[in-house]
């Protein structure tokens, strides 16, 4: 059976993909070669932290911080910034439509992201922004 941990960072990436069908969505990247013309998102696994625990019933609360990185590039049309704001935009509303993960969590909201330039010698300039999703749940064993 797969740990709580596992099917709340991926029910994050499913999230994220759907929110963002144009866009390239991976969990733990090591290093991204490309941004996409859709965007390039990376949901990394985060640290679920020291949990709290409640006694009765037994249960560990873990309020998991899960970094995502985003990656975009100007279109014909808009900004790198306008792009990157319309990408962490669709993230925030999907956070927004599913606070429970379909229940998996107790809770999810998004951090606000840090922005900085994207710059590679002989390709065009693009904008990164490392934002993070916060899950609150609970679980019976701190492994599984």
């Amino acid at each position: 059976m797969t740990s709580k941990r596992e099917r709340v960072l991926d029910a994050v990436k499913a999230l994220v993909a759907a929110a963002l069908p144009n866009a390239d969505v991976k969990r733990n990247l090591a290093k991204a070669d490309r941004i996409p013309p859709g965007g390039l998102v990376i949901v990394r696994d985060g640290e679920p932290g020291e949990p709290e625990v409640m006694l009765s019933p037994l249960t560990y609360v873990y309020t998991h911080r899960i970094p995502i990185e985003v990656a975009a590039y100007e279109t014909a049309s808009k900004t790198r910034e306008q792009v990157l704001d319309e990408i962490l935009g669709a993230i925030g509303v999907a956070v927004a439509a599913d606070r429970t993960l379909g229940g998996l969590c107790d809770f999810i909201e998004a951090e606000a992201p840090a922005t900085d330039d994207v710059e590679t010698a002989g390709a065009r300039a693009g904008r990164w922004a490392d934002a993070a999703i916060v899950a609150v749940y609970g679980t019976t064993d701190p492994l599984n």
